[in-house]
């Protein structure tokens, strides 16, 4: 894996190109190594987003499509960096680097791991070009090195895919096997950051691995996109303090919308409920409908339910600090068959959502002929006296 400055040009020039074309006529470009260069084109067009420093970074190399396809992305890698404890760390699951490059911004000493000698090879040569020197890259199996290698924070990522490339969501489905390893690990650790998929369940984590001091359920512009469980030796400190589930949604890089709860205040909170849809309708981001915490929202934000089981709120004042979408409503009308075939005829167009609805977007679509996007939004939805309407409700400027 070499990107001399000919290769470099190259995958510039063509950056645009079409990848199956250039490798038919790989024969037109003697002494191009065309599907490498494919393969580093590809990859930049994954992380041109995700990883917008990287991309600017010409001198970086990608040992695979998966390795950009699987790793953080710049937002959430940055966000990670509070989540360290102490002042030396280790990435047990290297990757392409992304997770380790950031955290060793904020330590000392770090680690990176990798059992692939091609992304080891990867990691230290753009570790160098990152100007990270003081990140030592090892090239083993996390199984086999943890007995020799002391950090205060230890960060691993399972691998969430079967031999098959199925994708999985059990924590024991995944591999290496965080329930073998925790033992260990707590056991030379302050720390221990266990990333996992954002399908996986919260509630059956948290019953392996009642370690957990802190949940962390990460969205980047409303998408959710990991799931992180922060360990501690639960007999390190007499202390005991409750378990937080911190909630955040990454809306660009100066706008991050967070909530921090714990479980006992959801299970004890009171929200009301409401037949009538106010001047405002609140919409909660991905991270938060992941964490459950629906009726402290509510409480929070001083919002009404629509019903116990519409993760919709409501209210007459407008609450511009509520983490989600904001909109204004313009209209509630009461569900029917008749409704649904005379809408199109009014909003040809529109942005179409269900919660707590006997049918899905797709079913609607296709009873209403009311075509995707635009600048109006339709809510199917139940009320408190289990009423089916259609709010019909337009941004108002907010999120």
């Amino acid at each position: 894996m070499q990107l001399t400055p000919e290769l470099k040009s190259f995958i510039r020039t063509h950056a645009s190109d079409d990848t199956d074309r250039l490798l038919l006529t790989a024969s037109r470009f003697p002494g191009i190594d065309i599907p490498f260069a494919v393969d580093q084109i590809m990859a930049r067009r994954q992380i041109k987003e995700k990883l917008p420093t990287w991309f600017a970074n010409e001198d970086l190399i990608y040992p695979s499509r998966l390795s950009t396809e699987q790793c953080s992305s710049e937002q959430t890698a940055l966000y990670k960096q509070q989540l360290l404890k102490g002042e030396s760390f280790c990435d047990l699951t290297g990757g392409l680097g992304v997770d380790s490059y950031y955290f060793a911004q904020k330590a000392s000493r770090a680690i990176f791991v990798e059992r692939f000698p091609e992304y080891c090879q990867a990691a230290m040569h753009n570790f160098a070009s990152l100007k990270a020197n003081h990140i030592q890259v090892m090239n083993s199996d996390a199984r086999d090195i943890i007995d020799s290698v002391q950090a205060d924070t230890f960060y691993i990522d399972p691998a969430r895919r079967s031999d098959c490339n199925k994708r999985l969501f059990a924590l024991t489905d995944c591999e290496p096997d965080i329930l073998q390893l925790k033992p260990i690990l707590l056991d030379k650790a302050q720390r221990v950051i266990v990333k996992i998929s954002p399908m996986a369940d919260v509630e059956e984590t948290l019953r392996l691995l009642p370690e957990t001091v802190e949940v962390h359920i990460l969205a980047v512009k409303n998408e959710c996109k990991e799931l992180l469980f922060i360990l501690e030796d639960p007999f390190a400190d007499t202390r005991k303090t409750a378990l937080k589930i911190h909630v955040a949604n990454i809306v660009n890089s100066s706008h991050r919308q967070e909530f921090i709860f714990e479980p006992e205040e959801e299970k004890e909170a009171v929200a009301d409920t409401t037949d009538t849809v106010g001047k405002f309708l609140y919409e909660p981001h991905a991270a938060l409908l992941k964490s459950g915490a629906f009726k402290l929202a509510a409480l929070r934000y001083n919002l009404k339910k629509l019903h116990r089981h519409s993760h919709l709120y409501t209210a007459d004042e407008l609450c511009t600090d509520f983490p989600g979408r904001i909109f204004e409503v313009d209209e509630t009308m009461e569900f029917s068959g008749k409704l649904l075939k005379d809408l199109s005829k009014s909003i040809p167009k529109a942005n179409l959502t269900t919660r707590n609805f006997p049918l899905s977007v797709a079913d609607l679509r296709k009873r209403s002929k009311i075509k995707d996007g635009g600048e109006v939004y339709l809510f199917a939805t139940t009320l408190a006296n289990e009423k089916k309407v259609i709010v019909q409700a337009h941004k108002n400027g907010y999120l």
